[in-house]
């Protein structure tokens, strides 16, 4: 579950990026994040994985007030929920399997598990026979492709995703949302902010349409 309670969100002396927002996904929907650059998508997915706080209201997710957690008790939450930016984070000085490894190691996870686990995380996202190569030996699509196998290798309860399909070509964009619809169809909540509507219109079931610091919900994909 993820709530958002009279949620205000700025920087500094800025404008309100996000004003007054109020929203609930129940567990297992599938939402399409909609609206036009700099409407504040990605801030509003941010505040989801706990890598933002709001400077006013609150942000539940899973039950937890995640603005008011303590720092010890962080890392729990992020292991529920995967998050991929438009910045991959990619580690440059590890190979394409490490990467994908690291969140399994970091909750210690027995190294063959992990390494099994992390194959077939890279084959579901098409990179199957690229675990030895180095982030800077793939391309830009296949990087966003290695950051998503590193956000599913964890089975989160939720996955967040920020325009995961905008560096792929078109039957890229289909297996990697193919992969999302996977994951969802098994009760993963999942939210992603992306301006491909008509990418969308087949698998989200509402639309939280963000302008000026303020959204509308609906049923159904905006075209």
């Amino acid at each position: 579950m993820i709530e958002f309670q009279h949620v205000f969100k700025s920087y500094g002396r800025s404008r309100n990026i996000l004003a007054d927002i109020n929203f609930r996904v129940d567990p297992g929907e599938f939402v399409l994040v909609a609206g036009p650059s700099g409407a504040g998508k990605s801030t509003l997915l941010k505040l989801i994985g706990g890598l933002e706080a709001p400077s006013r209201g609150a942000v539940h997710v899973n039950g937890h007030r995640i603005d008011k957690l303590p720092a010890r008790a962080r890392p729990y939450l992020r292991r529920a929920v995967g998050v991929i930016l438009q910045d991959t984070h990619l580690l440059f000085d590890r190979n394409a399997i490490e990467n994908v490894v690291l969140p399994l190691a970091v909750i210690g996870l027995d190294r063959q598990q992990a390494l099994t686990r992390a194959r077939a995380a890279m084959q579901k996202v098409g990179l199957a026979g690229k675990e030895d190569l180095f982030p800077i030996e793939l391309s830009g699509g296949e990087q966003q492709r290695l950051a998503i196998a590193r956000a599913i290798v964890n089975r989160p309860s939720i996955l967040i995703a920020d325009e995961p399909t905008a560096n792929l070509d078109s039957d890229s964009a289909q297996r990697i949302m193919n992969v999302f619809r996977d994951f969802n169809q098994v009760g993963v909540t999942t939210l992603i902010a992306s301006h491909d509507h008509h990418l969308m219109a087949s698998y989200a079931k509402r639309t939280l349409h963000i302008e000026d610091a303020r959204f509308t919900d609906t049923p159904g994909v905006r075209t």
